[in-house]
């Protein structure tokens, strides 16, 4: 099966797993292991009372969103430290534009020119995603050509598929911390992406109420 063909046929069964199993109620959430400021994106109140948005809209909302991330990221790197820092980030809509280009799965310029920017500081981007793990070589292959690096990548196992996504999401940013990185940011354009700690910094992305979950 061509490359083409076989993201065709992934889309549509990560959205099909995604409607059937992704929404189950939020898990409690986890005790940060060091303060949260999470960051909104700008307020699309008339896209999300609409139903509707542009992708240029989209793409404007998710520049703003994700600014001040680049100026944390400067921040966090500028001294030398004996740690391993990380980025945690989500891929639907989040990375890959699946929404816009569910067939194409582009990557998302203003981010993927932060995951770019943050690996050339020594930061280990790390791809945390509700997809399930036997797609992760299509997963993988879309964030490579889209310009990331994929130092790891978390798709959800069978067991996986049991628990809540913020819940199964809290428990690998804890994995990832188990292997020793500090989550300098997490980014997702989902509150099931971000929330439960675990990371020092959260950045949301707009989904516009669910629009583009």
């Amino acid at each position: 099966m061509s490359i083409k063909a076989r993201l065709v046929a992934a889309a549509a069964l990560t959205a099909a797993i995604t409607a059937g199993l992704a929404t189950p109620a939020v898990a409690a959430p986890v005790a940060p292991k060091a303060p949260v400021a999470p960051v909104q994106a700008p307020a699309a109140a008339a896209a999300a009372s609409s139903g509707t948005v542009t992708e240029a809209q989209w793409l404007a909302d998710v520049s703003a969103a994700i600014a001040p991330a680049r100026a944390y990221v400067e921040q966090r790197t500028a001294e030398p430290a004996n740690e391993k820092r990380a980025i945690v980030f989500d891929i639907d809509n989040t990375t890959l534009a699946t929404h816009f280009h569910p067939f194409a799965m582009s990557g998302i310029a203003p981010v993927v020119e932060l995951a770019q920017y943050a690996r050339t500081r020594g930061v280990a981007i790390i791809f945390v995603t509700a997809r399930v793990d036997f797609i992760d070589a299509i997963s993988r292959h879309s964030l490579t050509a889209a310009g990331y690096t994929v130092d790891e990548l978390h798709g959800r196992d069978l067991c996986d598929l049991f628990k809540p996504v913020q819940r199964y999401k809290t428990d690998e940013r804890i994995e990832v911390e188990n292997e020793g990185y500090t989550i300098i940011a997490s980014v997702g354009n989902n509150w099931t992406d971000l929330d439960g700690g675990h990371a020092e910094r959260t950045f949301k992305l707009p989904d516009y109420n669910g629009l583009l979950s």
